[in-house]
Formats: structure tokens, sequence, C-alpha cells
């Protein structure tokens, strides 16, 4: 099934939403927002998953779906947990900040805490504060738990993933740097993430979603050009099932974590990093990659970060190209706007 926020209140108002993204219906009568579903999700789950099959059937009302009255699937959380699952991006970004890479980031999983006390709305401006702050997208797979317990197993946490969803992760790259250099992490290089207009069940992901990976390209588009294709599925060094279970060492985690994949990168077939999609690779899901491996291959980056009036967007299609969670459409605010 799938699962949306419309616009009204603090925490929007839950609808499940029709396979094809063109209908949805009021979900209230199970419960009145996502996060109250999840809250009693062993309860909510099979009543939302009746009221999908009703409204695929037109056996309840139903109104216009339009992702543009979309809050986040989630409008603030609990937890938002941003791991860095595609190791390759991981190598590329702190070789372009000349740090080195410590041989256990291949086997012990990078997470840090996000800010979850609101996220932007996936078809709001994202603000534009100084061009000196290098904005820039991080497109990325996201999973949302139920209540997942303290020291779970990672073949056991694959089975407290209650919704997957896309991220629009926004990092400001000029600040990254100096705020790791102290040791204590992201902050406020990390403003307000993004998330798609629509949160799925798993098993509405079919074959694509196994051993915790979502394996279909992630496509990510900058003023309408694309940026990125890079298959979910491949160079995941670490599943969600891995991730979760890092997350959930030493804490138990609440219904309605959300956990993040970190930017999705792929490696070119030679093992090497990847080549834009002009050149007919797959290209990146954020524009440091790009900028990275222009560096890498001709001395210098080309690409220039987002500026105000830049367009992302970053989407999921099945196998017969029909979106899945819709889009997350962003226009970079004027500046101070």
């Amino acid at each position: 099934m799938k699962l949306a926020s419309l616009r009204g209140g603090r925490d929007g108002r839950l609808v499940v939403v029709s396979t094809d993204l063109t209908r949805a219906t009021e979900a209230a009568a199970v419960a009145p927002t996502l996060q109250a579903a999840l809250d009693d999700w062993a309860q909510a789950a099979p009543r939302l998953a009746e009221l999908a099959e009703a409204l695929e059937a037109g056996l309840v009302p139903e109104i216009r779906f339009r992702e543009r009255d979309c809050l986040s699937p989630l409008p603030r959380a609990f937890q938002w947990a941003d791991g860095s699952a595609y190791v390759n991006h991981v190598a590329l970004v702190r070789k372009a900040r000349g740090a080195e890479m410590p041989p256990s980031f291949w086997n012990d999983p990078l997470i840090y805490q996000g800010g979850s006390d609101g996220f932007l709305a996936p078809h709001a401006p994202i603000p534009f504060l100084d061009e000196k702050y290098g904005l820039d997208l991080e497109a990325e797979v996201a999973v949302v738990t139920d209540d997942a317990p303290l020291g779970v197993a990672a073949g056991a946490a694959l089975g407290h993933v209650a919704l997957v969803m896309l991220v629009n992760d926004v990092t400001l790259r000029g600040l990254t740097a100096s705020e790791l250099a102290k040791g204590f992490g992201f902050f406020q290089s990390k403003p307000a993430s993004s998330f798609s207009p629509v949160a799925v069940t798993p098993d509405e992901l079919g074959a694509a979603w196994s051993g915790g990976k979502l394996a279909l390209p992630l496509l990510s588009f900058v003023n309408d050009a694309p940026l990125g294709r890079p298959d979910a599925g491949c160079d995941m060094t670490f599943d969600f099932g891995a991730l979760i279970a890092h997350a959930a060492r030493t804490r138990a985690l609440a219904a309605g974590s959300i956990i993040g994949s970190g930017t999705v990168s792929n490696r070119a077939a030679d093992g090497g990093p990847g080549r834009p999609i002009a050149e007919g690779g797959l290209g990146y899901s954020c524009i440091a990659e790009q900028r990275v491996v222009e560096t890498l291959r001709g001395g210098a980056p080309r690409t220039p970060f987002l500026k105000p009036g830049d367009r992302v967007r970053i989407e999921m299609r099945d196998a017969a190209g029909r979106s899945i969670f819709g889009a997350i459409e962003q226009a970079v605010a004027a500046r101070g706007a």
C-alpha cells in the first residue's frame, strides 16, 4: 500500500493513495496521522491495507491525489538517522577534502543523527543562505521502522521495516569539512531534508525489494538535466538490516524512526569512479560526487553547486516506468527568501 500526509495540521492528515498515484482516500477512521498509525502498526497496517484494496476497487470515497498537496510522509519524526551505506560515495567525498578513508568504513556502518523536528515538504523550496555554503542535493532511499528492540540482529531488523521512501538529504558542502574536523559530527551543514510525497510498504515493491535493498535506479535531475540514475541495489555495502541493527546496538528505535541509506552511488564497470550520464555512465546522486570525478579527471571541478532558481527532481520508477513514490520536486529559493 501507499501512504501520504496531506496538508492539515502540523503532522498532516493520513491518506491511503492508489497504486497509480491519482486517487486517495482519508484514513482518519484508522489513524489521523502516519505517526499514530506507526505507534500501533500491528493493528493499523492490516486496516490500512484493507482500505487500500477498497480504494483500488472503487468502494470508498476518494479525492484527487496531488503531490503538491503533500507534506513529507512524516512531517516531523522522533528520529532521523542517516547512514552512508554506499562506501564508494564516502571514499570520493573524503578524497575531495583530503581526508583518508579508514579501512573500518568497509565493515562498520557510518550513521549520523539528523535533525528530525521538521522536514521540508516534497515540493517546498530549498532555502538558500549563502553561496559559500555550497548547497547540494543528496538523493537517497530511506526506511521507516516500527518499534525495533534494543540489540536487534540485522536479519530480524528487516522485519521492523514498515515503509520505504525517498530522501533529498540537503547538504551544505562548504560547512562539512570544518564541522567534521571538530570530531563531533554534522549539524549546521545538514539543514532540513525532504522526503518523497508517498511512502510505500515493502510488499508494494515486489521483487525489487530483496535482502534489505531496493534494486531500482534512483533518478536525479537538476534543471531538468539528468544528474544520476544509479541502481540503489548495487554497491550498497550495508543493507537496511545492517543499518537498523547498527542504530539499535545500544538503544531501542521508536516507531516512526527514519533510517537513511546515504547518497546512492555506483562504481564504473572497471571498479573506478562512476562516469557522467552524458558519457554513458550512471551519473551521480549529488553534485559533490560529480565535482570530485571532474577534479580527478580534469584537475578541477566544473559543475557549480545549487543556486537560487535551480530546480531539483528525485524520483524512482518501476519496471513499467511508473512513478513509485511520486517525485521530490524543489526549487532553490531566492537569496534570503
